[in-house]
């Protein structure tokens, strides 16, 4: 689906917005009937397109006011001990993002806390009990000036 019509992209660019938009509304807005939307729509969801509709939720109104940057060397490249550690980053929710990058470190995450105190006790239970991770280093967010899931379209 990597060709994508410019109305679809329209239609898909809507979504991202704002997933509490109507189908009317969508229709008026891309110039589609309501149920070449409402078609449109399942069709992308069904085939991945669509992964997740969430809401957006501001950290700091429900207790997370730390957003960490954090790298990632493990010691060992062994396939085994890498999934763990992927394993262990997709369970955890105080982590949001965990790539697994080529570069100087292995991982990059993105991780919240309530407080410094509680981003330490991550850090404890999360890194310094596995004997796999050889360094990790934190760059704390100041200020977020942009953060986005949105795609271009």
């Amino acid at each position: 689906m990597s060709n994508l019509e410019k109305s679809d992209r329209k239609l898909l660019g809507l979504l991202q917005k704002n997933v509490k938009t109507t189908i009317p509304e969508m229709s008026e807005k891309t110039g589609m009937s309501t149920a070449t939307v409402q078609r449109r729509l399942k069709n992308f969801r069904e085939a991945g397109v669509v992964q997740s509709e969430v809401a957006v939720l501001d950290p700091l109104k429900v207790g997370l006011g730390v957003k960490a940057i954090v790298s990632v060397e493990l010691e060992r490249d062994r396939s085994d001990q890498i999934d763990i550690f992927k394993r262990k980053a997709r369970e955890d929710a105080q982590v949001q993002h965990c790539y697994c990058i080529a570069g100087d470190a292995d991982f990059l995450m993105i991780v919240v806390a309530r407080d410094m105190a509680d981003y330490e006790r991550f850090t404890h239970r999360f890194f310094f009990s596995d004997s796999n991770v050889r360094k990790f280093r934190t760059s704390i967010v100041v200020s977020t000036e942009k953060a986005t899931l949105e795609l271009p379209l």
